[in-house]
């Protein structure tokens, strides 16, 4: 098996794994570099296995249903993987205070839907970087945190 395959495959298990409906945050130790950044523009950025599973569990306790697929074939070359996706959740949970504009009092019900491209770098097997763009304006919005003109 090539380096990219490999690395595409390990990138596929990241994503159904943690960023899929059921998160299993075990993936994170099994995957994640003990030093993985993990950079989104709605959030600050994470640094470390533990730091990451914070993040996570905070995210998922907020929006119980979260969940991101794939909408296109994995990309690789090298050390990179690039992938497309979608996703959202329904904010039905605990008060969120991660989005770098602002924060979401407990159990809004607001639905979030958006999409993304996210570059991820492995060394050795390991996730060392996970840099997505996102469109987090859509997501906002859908959430209340920013308004559209009129």
């Amino acid at each position: 098996m090539s380096k990219e395959s490999e690395n595409k495959a390990i990138v596929g298990r990241w994503f159904t794994d943690f960023w899929g409906k059921a998160c299993n945050l075990n993936i994170v130790d099994e995957l994640a570099a003990p030093d993985m950044l993990l950079q989104y523009s709605l959030h600050a950025p994470r640094r470390g296995r533990d730091d990451i599973k914070a993040f996570m569990t905070d995210f998922r306790e907020a929006f119980p249903d979260l969940n991101f697929w794939g909408r296109a074939d994995l990309i690789a070359e090298g050390d990179y993987v690039v992938g497309r996706w979608e996703g959202g959740g329904t904010h039905t949970g605990a008060a969120f205070r991660d989005f770098l504009v602002g924060s979401l009092p407990a159990n809004s019900g607001r639905i979030m839907r958006f999409t993304g491209t996210t570059v991820l770098k492995l060394n050795d097997g390991m996730i060392v970087e996970e840099i997505g763009l996102d469109d987090g304006v859509t997501a906002l919005t859908q959430l209340g945190l920013i308004k559209t003109a009129a």
